[in-house]
């Protein structure tokens, strides 16, 4: 280990140890040069993992130099240097005076929703920069997440990140990241992607919001990576727009979670007071079973292959839902119903408010929904109530700005806490997802507002 006091490469100066990340120390040291501070990570290995892990480190060195080097963002530490030094190659940084997230957390076990909303936005920022240059994280914690005066928030050690397109050089057959904020398909064994970071940022808010992480917390790395494999996400026990935002990041299907883009536009709305943005569609994958000739002499062959080839010329057309549930239903050959540009007649003004019902996209099995709910009175209202009947065949998978219930077939849906007051002639939204049998979004339900 490097002692305070000690000159690396003739140049930076070091000072006291102020912070472990992954793979060393980290130290505030004084660059003599250009007379500056600067933080220094002393890169390590663990030796249970052998010696080939030290020329791993020095590789990790240099790509995290050069990966860093990429991100020019406000929220983002940035690597100055890398040298080579006796006792090990060390990473020079940006020196930030902070606190880290998680040493926040020992303090106050907790954060109020705005605040965790105002430190995720900017770290998604920089996340979907990074994810722009075709960078991976990898590692996103409360204790990667550094807070400075001012409001300052910004992401720290990408030093086991890797770029779309290069060689990982984790090796030993473990798994790069903190167990407790790994999405499902790391802990179960796959190569994170940009969907893994959105996972793990979810995962380090609802450490902060809720009080631990979305699976728990146990002592026992093993059990807690197969409880993460295996199972659901504990749900946030808080509501509001933010929980409705975690819940989106938090998806285990990793193609219905939202982009980090999203999540930044997500977080922005729920910082700013507005409505949050409907989840996105997602590409829909068709898959074609197509028949191979074989030669009649292999008739075992191809018999066996017969219950595959009933499925001949079957396409499968899957669309994620914002719940994470693949729905698949055959796709006809006749178009999509169209999304309509007239929307249903508007509720009558009598009973305080009104509600429009729109539909805004639809897919075969699917579409989504957007209403308008107005404030028809000459005063303010605090709180609403929008009604109506599902066509037969239809069900709702997901619904956001409100909360719903079916019975039967008359679907209820209340204001949301931060969307029920609204002032005179003002308007809010919910939108929603719903599936259905026939793949017709053609049904325009009459919609009955009342106000609470």
């Amino acid at each position: 280990m490097t002692d305070a006091g000690e000159l690396i490469a003739g140049r930076y100066r070091l000072a006291e140890r102020i912070g472990q990340g992954s793979m060393g120390v980290v130290r505030r040291a004084r660059d003599e040069r250009l007379d500056r501070v600067v933080a220094i990570k002393q890169l390590d290995y663990d030796a249970a993992i052998g010696p080939a892990a030290s020329d791993q480190a020095s590789q990790r060195a240099l790509r995290e130099a050069r990966l860093t080097a990429r991100l020019r963002h406000p929220h983002a530490i940035t690597v100055h240097d890398v040298v080579e030094a006796p006792g090990g190659p060390y990473l020079v940084m940006e020196y930030l005076p902070s606190r880290s997230l998680a040493e926040i957390l020992l303090d106050r076990e907790t954060l109020p929703a705005e605040e965790v909303a105002r430190i995720g936005a900017p770290i998604a920022s920089a996340l979907a920069a990074a994810h722009a240059e075709g960078v991976v994280h990898r590692d996103v914690t409360p204790g990667n997440v550094l807070l400075g005066e001012a409001g300052v928030v910004k992401i720290a050690d990408f030093g086991i990140s890797r770029a779309t397109g290069e060689g990982t050089v984790t090796g030993g057959g473990f798994i790069a990241g903190t167990p407790a904020y790994l999405a499902p398909e790391v802990a179960g064994g796959h190569e994170a992607g940009f969907p893994a970071d959105v996972f793990s940022l979810g995962a380090t808010l609802y450490r902060a919001l809720e009080g631990t992480p979305p699976f728990g917390n146990d002592d026992n790395a093993i059990t807690l990576l197969l409880r993460i494999a295996k199972e659901e996400a504990i749900p946030p026990r808080h509501g509001g727009p933010l929980a409705e935002v975690l819940t989106r990041m938090l998806q285990r299907d990793p193609g219905a979670r939202p982009s980090m883009a999203e999540v930044q536009e997500l977080l922005e709305a729920v910082t700013g007071g507005r409505p949050l943005p409907p989840p996105r569609p997602r590409p829909r994958a068709g898959t074609r079973l197509l028949s191979v000739r074989r030669p009649r002499r292999r008739l075992v062959l191809a018999g066996a292959a017969g219950a595959v080839l009933l499925a001949l010329g079957v396409v499968i057309g899957t669309a994620i839902v914002p719940d994470g549930t693949p729905v698949a239903a055959p796709v006809s050959s006749a178009p999509a119903a169209p999304v309509s540009s007239t929307p249903a007649p508007t509720t009558p003004a009598d009973l305080g408010c009104a509600a429009r019902y729109e539909v805004t996209n639809s897919w075969p099995g699917g579409y989504q929904v957007e209403v308008t709910v107005r404030n028809d009175r000459t005063a303010g209202l605090t709180g609403w109530r929008v009604r109506w009947q599902l066509p037969a065949g239809h069900r709702i998978s997901g619904l956001w700005n409100g909360t719903f219930t079916v019975d039967g077939s008359t679907v209820t849906v209340e204001n949301a806490a931060w969307n029920a007051k609204l002032d005179a002639d003002k308007t809010t939204t919910f939108g929603l997802i719903a599936l259905t049998q026939n793949g017709s979004a053609a049904a325009r339900p009459a919609l009955t507002c009342r106000t609470l």
